[in-house]
């Protein structure tokens, strides 16, 4: 039975109708594996239709590419992902940002932070300079190349370094990327090749120096060297780069042009507008095929504003939204539901670097441990972007090199910093100044400086001051960085005023009344050594030689009053982080010296070795907006033998250059008031009220008298007080600035006026 029921079966299974049947149940299990495969793949292929591929182009326009970021903005409402980026010049600025994975709310708050003064200007922080650097910063309003008895002129304004240092922070989530097609969004920007006029494509290698490269406006920024090739801004040969970013892989280009058209000769008022013209000579022409390729073409109004206008900023931003806002309907076809895409905000990496190891090109006259001094950092240490930042501009503040890049290459969990710098070849310079003030008079500064006169470190400068008073200031310096320095110094100081009368001894009545026409000469020598003391204090001592002449022809018997040499000893200690000399808004300041005459020439032979020692701080501090308050206090007296009254302390005036013992005073003329000792305290009340327009008002109290430390009497109510009100303009020669000063101890008022930096 069982065997015929196994027959039957057998047989049924083998038949026509069970084969077909079989079959049907087999085919329909296939198709059921099979049917979900193809269906997602119908699904992804539909999706790749919806979804085409967007590519970005960013024309350069200098402060107009600020439309471009109301047009992300734009773009990120409407949902849309960039899948490319290619830009120029400022698009290559904002488009390098994005790419890096900054969204636009973030790119426009990064730019309303940017101060674009201080980018196109190469702004150096004054603490970054060394005090002889501070020095020679704030003496000259013009600094040219001279070379073979020539006068050149500077290669750009800016060398590129704020703004390196800058982006170097902004990318630091992406600084180990060397294929800009690696990055959050792919990305490339255009170059122009100085030597043979060649576009050159940027795809590769150090972000940061790609992005400068393409932004190097001639003339306003310097080239920059990239793989051996001189750069400037790519929107010379290519202002638009649509058909690099087309082999990118993308569908559908979305283009914004922000590029200038070209003006007519009513136009041309400037340079900088000749130079955009020149520079938009062929880019228009080509922009005309280059517009018909593009899928949706953004043409921003921005006819009302010019490269330079980074003021305004936002008005240019809303002018970009608009332009969007005029295709949007087009913008947002390309997105739906489905495909709708919300940037996020970029994660900012850590702001702390470990380095590992420091590596610089090789120099001919600079060693690494001049270049280590500079960064104040050193090789297995923990540092910020800040302090990056410093080092940086520490080298830069030297002058001594024409050129300066670096990358942060990943070394195990740590960083290599990579200098990449180059010599400046110009070793000799013309500098040039204007002042004026009520002691010294109308004086033109002309200055001739060379390095490397005699070593690598060292700085040879002479100004020759020309006006109604001749004088001169020679200084030989060796820059040893934190090692100890040296120098010598002479100069001549020489004026006509009337002044105190206690210089020549012959003092009574009202000191207010008591002045004295005087011929005054100093020719001081100096020959000191300085060092950085805990990296931040200027220490250093050394010997001078001074010559001392005064006379008056007022006077009924001999004329001279002190014709005598005198040798001393000298110390100081100085400290210095005022962010302006002139209008500090933060910061403060320290000087002490000492210093011990020991022997002299003797003229009235009364000379008897004494010493001197006065120390001055202050401190400046912005309390709201633009206003800044300043307080400063300072003090000094003599000790030992009677001191020479050629050196007492001397104060009343404002705005002239010090020398030995003078000092400010307001309410009191030039030098009228005297003593061997003083106490002196002011406060100063500044209010920015328009760009580098300042209105201020001052105070100041002070004992003064001959040995004044000796009781307590230098605590009692001030003898001595004053007032003044004052306007300052900040300019290219140095502050301008007019005060009226008054004192209720004195009946007459005094306007004092001076222009230019102080020498």
């Amino acid at each position: 039975m069982v065997a015929l029921f196994l027959q039957e079966k057998i047989a049924f299974c083998l038949s026509p109708f069970s084969i077909s049947i079989w079959g049907g149940v087999l085919v329909s299990l296939i198709l059921l594996v099979i049917t979900p495969q193809k269906s997602f793949s119908q699904e992804k292929k539909q999706d790749s239709i919806k979804r085409p591929k967007i590519g970005l182009v960013l024309s350069g326009g200098g402060a107009k590419g600020f439309a471009h970021i109301g047009v992300l903005k734009v773009l990120e409402e409407a949902g849309i992902k960039v899948d490319y980026i290619g830009g120029t010049s400022m698009g290559a600025i904002i488009g390098g940002l994005y790419a890096t994975g900054y969204n636009a709310a973030q790119v426009d708050s990064i730019f309303k932070k940017t101060n674009f003064d201080e980018l196109i200007n190469d702004y150096i922080p004054r603490s970054s300079k060394n005090f002889y650097g501070k020095r020679n910063d704030e003496l000259y309003a013009i600094v040219l190349p001279f070379s073979n008895l020539r006068v050149g002129i500077p290669e750009a304004l800016s060398k590129g370094m704020y703004n390196y240092n800058l982006l170097s922070s902004l990318t630091r989530s992406v600084r180990h990327v060397r294929d800009f097609n690696q990055l959050p969004t792919p990305f490339l920007c255009i170059g122009t090749d100085i030597e043979t006029g060649e576009e050159v494509l940027l795809n590769k290698g150090n972000l940061v120096q790609a992005m400068v490269a393409s932004a190097a406006f001639p003339s306003l920024f310097s080239p920059v060297e990239v793989d051996g090739k001189l750069l400037v801004d790519g929107g010379v040969v290519n202002n638009y780069p649509i058909k690099e970013v087309r082999d990118l892989g993308a569908d559908i280009i979305i283009g914004v042009d922000v590029q200038d058209d070209l003006q007519n000769r009513k136009g041309l008022k400037n340079a900088t507008r000749i130079l955009v013209q020149i520079t938009n000579l062929q880019s228009i022409e080509k922009m005309k095929s280059k517009r018909a390729d593009t899928d949706i073409y953004i043409k921003p109004d921005i006819r009302d504003f010019g490269v330079i206008s980074f003021d305004r900023g936002g008005e240019i931003i809303r002018r970009g939204e608009d332009a969007t806002f005029e295709v949007y309907e087009k913008i947002k076809a390309l997105a739906n539901e489905q495909n709708f895409y919300k940037k996020p905000k970029l994660k900012i990496a850590s702001d702390t670097l470990e380095i590992k190891k420091i590596n610089n090109t090789r120099l001919k006259d600079y060693t690494k441990e001049y270049l280590t001094s500079k960064l104040r950092f050193k090789p297995e240490s923990t540092i910020t972007y800040e302090d990056l930042r410093v080092g940086i501009n520490n080298i830069d503040a030297t002058h001594n090199f024409s050129a300066i890049s670096y990358s942060l290459e990943p070394n195990g969990n740590k960083d290599d910093l990579n200098l990449v710098l180059k010599e400046n070849p110009t070793h000799t310079y013309l500098k040039l100044g204007l002042h004026y003030d009520g002691l010294y008079k109308s004086a033109v500064l002309l200055n001739l400086t060379h390095r490397k006169t005699f070593l690598k470190n060292d700085n040879t400068s002479l100004d020759i001051i020309l006006g109604d008073n001749f004088r001169y200031d020679f200084n030989y310096y060796v820059e040893n960085g934190f090692n100890i320095s040296f120098g010598f110094n002479s100069r001549l100081n020489q004026f006509n005023r009337n002044v105190t009368e206690t210089i020549s001894k012959q003092v009574t009545g009202n000191p207010s009344d008591n002045l004295i026409n005087v011929d005054f000469m100093d020719i001081s020598n100096q020959a000191y050594f300085q060092t950085i003391f805990v990296q931040k204090f200027l220490m250093g001592g050394g010997l001078e030689y001074k010559f001392l002449k005064i006379k008056s022809p007022t006077l009924d018997t001999n004329s001279i009053i002190d014709e005598s040499n005198y040798f001393s000893l000298f110390g100081y200690l100085k400290y210095d982080s005022f962010d302006n000399k002139s209008f500090p808004r933060t910061g403060w300041y320290f000087s002490g010296d000492i210093q011990t005459y020991l022997a002299s020439s003797n003229y009235t032979n009364q000379f008897n070795p004494f010493s001197t020692a006065k120390a001055e701080i202050g401190i400046a501090r912005t309390v709201f907006n633009k206003a800044t308050i300043k307080f400063q206090s300072d003090a000094g007296f003599a000790f030992g033998n009677d001191s020479v009254p050629f050196f007492d302390y001397i104060l009343g005036g404002y705005g002239y250059n010090k020398v030995n013992n003078f000092n400010y005073f307001y309410g009191y003329d030039f030098l009228s008031i005297s003593g061997d000792s003083y106490i002196k305290a002011g406060i100063t009340f500044d209010y920015e009220i328009f760009r580098k327009n300042h209105l201020n008002f001052s105070a100041n109290y002070a004992n003064l008298g001959d040995d004044l430390f000796s009781t307590v009497d230098w605590i009692d109510m001030p003898k001595y007080s004053g007032y003044a009100v004052g306007y300052g303009l900040e300019t290219i020669i140095g502050p301008i600035e007019v005060k009226y000063s008054w004192s209720p101890e004195n009946p007459k008022g005094y306007t004092w006026f001076n222009i230019g930096f102080l020498f």
